[in-house]
């Protein structure tokens, strides 16, 4: 299962990176870093190397729509918003994270669903049309949003339990939490997680 994290010039690494760092921890599971040119640079300075393009990441199985410093530009650029509205939810799970949720609501994707954003991010959300809830993850279907950076776990463990099962959610989030925490950062995230997952997947 092929997951693609879009990540812009700007990005905010915990968002980009933890996911990747998460998600990376399920066997089989294929995971790239999705940028609409080959390098990017971090609101921080770092720069890292895309994997894929974005048209090919409008193909995966899974795509989390990372955040950034720059994401009101990005939601204006024709070029890159023509190849992201290849995005379907029919087809793939599509998930943002903070102000990732702008470019899902610019694209018309959440029209009817409530979302999960940081609060930098809640008004230009809300200008956009879509209700943002005090919480930091919130799914529906094969939507997902999440907010505040370090919920970017919660968004992984999703992607993990939808495409994987909820026992490689499990063992991720476990070998990525702090040492003496494990078991409480575990059941924590996974209460945050499992009320939006599909029963089928909740009880597996």
């Amino acid at each position: 299962m092929h997951t693609a994290i879009l990540t812009f010039d700007g990005y905010n690494e915990l968002d980009s990176l933890i996911a990747l760092g998460v998600l990376n921890r399920a066997p089989g599971s294929r995971v790239s870093i999705a940028s609409p040119a080959p390098r990017v640079t971090s609101m921080n300075g770092v720069t890292i190397d895309a994997m894929i393009g974005l048209e090919e990441a409008c193909t995966a199985d899974a795509v989390i729509v990372g955040s950034g410093s720059k994401t009101r530009e990005v939601v204006e650029d024709p070029a890159i918003m023509s190849t992201l509205a290849r995005l379907d939810p029919a087809r793939q799970l599509l998930a943002a994270q903070c102000s990732g949720t702008l470019v899902l609501a610019r694209l018309g994707l959440l029209d009817d669903v409530p979302a999960c954003t940081d609060l930098t991010t809640k008004p230009w959300v809300l200008a956009a049309g879509v209700e943002v809830l005090n919480q930091p993850f919130f799914a529906r279907g094969t939507l997902a949003t999440a907010g505040g950076c370090l919920a970017s776990a919660y968004l992984a463990a999703w992607v993990l339990a939808r495409l994987h099962g909820l026992e490689a959610a499990e063992h991720a989030l476990h070998y990525v939490a702090p040492v003496g925490e494990k078991d409480e950062y575990v059941e924590r995230a996974l209460r945050n997680v499992t009320p939006y997952l599909e029963p089928a997947v909740a009880s597996s």
